[in-house]
């Protein structure tokens, strides 16, 4: 794939009616430069991995869990508290050791190509907010999962399946209502031309809509977005500002007196406009719901269900191996947290690349079902164009490698959705 970026630099003859020369290079120097991101910090997080295992990292930090906890009045019969003192430094040691990573990324890489709309003061606070929020759900999560393996006797698998399920839910239902504005601003799209073809779409195809947001997505970045939420008769729309043309904060110039910068974001402002035009955004929420109505939603979540319930029942199988645990330098203890570390993510490792690569396949499915959809509510033509739009101002480029695309990229490639929707867009 690298090849691909380093050596087709003019529009092909398929894109020429599509792209622009300008844009294309744009789109083939941040690919490449994402590429060469990718590649070494995806080296240095398998060297840093196989130096802990080498080194004895996980015993060493159980150890050292054990003897914070000890301190604290809590000995070695607490394994639950100890548990949590190990998770809180290993995910404080993977923030850490992924901060620089983090910053490079975004103030090196997105910053370069126009997408980094942040400070350097707003991404640390939001890094540390992210990581306290993280921090309340994983530990008392983690702690009534641990509690539960070990009282639920020969069927704990079961229970602890029903419980990671319970859990999945209310947070999908909370997320978006409770724990996504502690990061960004949602408020409701205003009355209007927009609100009510979206709400008579809806209505069309009987999505049960309750409201519909914009989210203040310029605030970290400009790359743009739109997703549902919701179970049963309670759905909303989220719309990123910056998908939206007429509501875009990059679209608009600062207000007189304004230097255009504010103490977290940088409200850059940008020759060129970026965002849908209305018919082209209800085009995108057309294939959104076409996800819903075709059921696609509740099929990744049967399969993610039924993944889970196979993991737990194959770690039951395993929890009682003593080799498992001798082999990661646990020779006379048998945490279960670090049963649940070493099965899930080392023994399945293999497994969930085979799932994965199944899963990709399945999206793609999904992806052309969708668009499929969205051409049945004769939007075509809308989708054509916003998928170039959105290619465009995202800067995706449109030329892959087949295997690479085939292993990766959970949406079909550009030109194969542009030629599913060419016929009926001429129509």
């Amino acid at each position: 794939q690298r090849r691909v970026y380093r050596t087709t630099t003019h529009v092909p003859q398929e894109l020429g009616q599509i792209m622009d020369s300008e844009t294309f290079e744009k789109s083939r120097l941040y690919q490449l430069d994402k590429s060469t991101f990718s590649f070494w910090s995806g080296l240095y997080s398998e060297v840093e991995g196989t130096m802990i295992l080498l080194c004895g990292g996980i015993p060493f930090l159980w150890n050292l869990s054990g003897q914070i906890s000890g301190r604290a009045g809590f000995g070695p019969e607490y394994e639950i508290v100890q548990s949590l003192v190990f998770l809180l430094l290993a995910t404080l040691f993977s923030a850490v050791t992924g901060l620089p990573w983090s910053l490079y990324n975004t103030f090196v890489i997105e910053e370069k190509h126009g997408f980094n709309q942040q400070t350097l003061g707003f991404f640390f606070k939001d890094a540390i907010k992210k990581f306290i929020v993280t921090q309340c759900i994983l530990l008392p999560v983690t702690s009534l999962l641990l509690y539960i393996i070990k009282i639920g006797g020969d069927y704990f698998f079961i229970y602890a399946w029903l419980f990671t399920l319970v859990v999945s839910l209310v947070l999908v239902t909370i997320y978006a209502d409770y724990i996504a504005p502690l990061f960004d601003k949602f408020i409701p799209l205003p009355e209007g031309e927009l609100k009510q073809q979206i709400e008579t779409m809806a209505k069309s195809i009987d999505f049960p809509l309750t409201k519909v947001y914009v989210v203040e997505g310029s605030k970290r970045s400009s790359h743009s977005n739109a997703y549902f939420y919701g179970f049963f008769k309670n759905k909303r729309i989220v719309l990123f500002d910056t998908l939206l043309e007429d509501y875009s904060a990059l679209n608009k110039e600062p207000a007189e007196g304004e230097d255009g910068e504010n103490d977290e974001t940088k409200s850059k402002t940008k020759n060129k406009k970026q965002g849908c035009k209305n018919e082209e955004v209800l085009a995108v929420l057309g294939h959104e719901l076409g996800h819903w109505k075709l059921g696609h939603t509740v099929k990744n979540i049967i399969i993610s269900q039924m993944n889970s319930f196979l993991c737990f029942f194959l770690f039951a199988v395993l929890i009682g191996r003593k080799e498992l645990f001798a082999a990661f330098g646990f020779y006379d203890t048998q945490p279960t947290l670090i049963g649940l570390m070493i099965i899930f993510q080392f023994i399945f490792s293999p497994y969930n690349e085979v799932l994965s690569f199944c899963l990709t396949v399945l999206s793609r499915r999904f992806e052309f079902q969708a668009d499929a959809f969205a051409k049945e509510l004769g939007k075509a033509k809308d989708l054509y164009s916003a998928l170039i739009k959105l290619n465009k101002d995202n800067l995706g480029f449109p030329v892959s490698d087949w295997i690479f695309s085939m292993w990766h990229y959970s949406h079909p490639p550009l030109l194969e959705r542009l030629q599913a929707l060419k016929d009926a867009k001429q129509e």
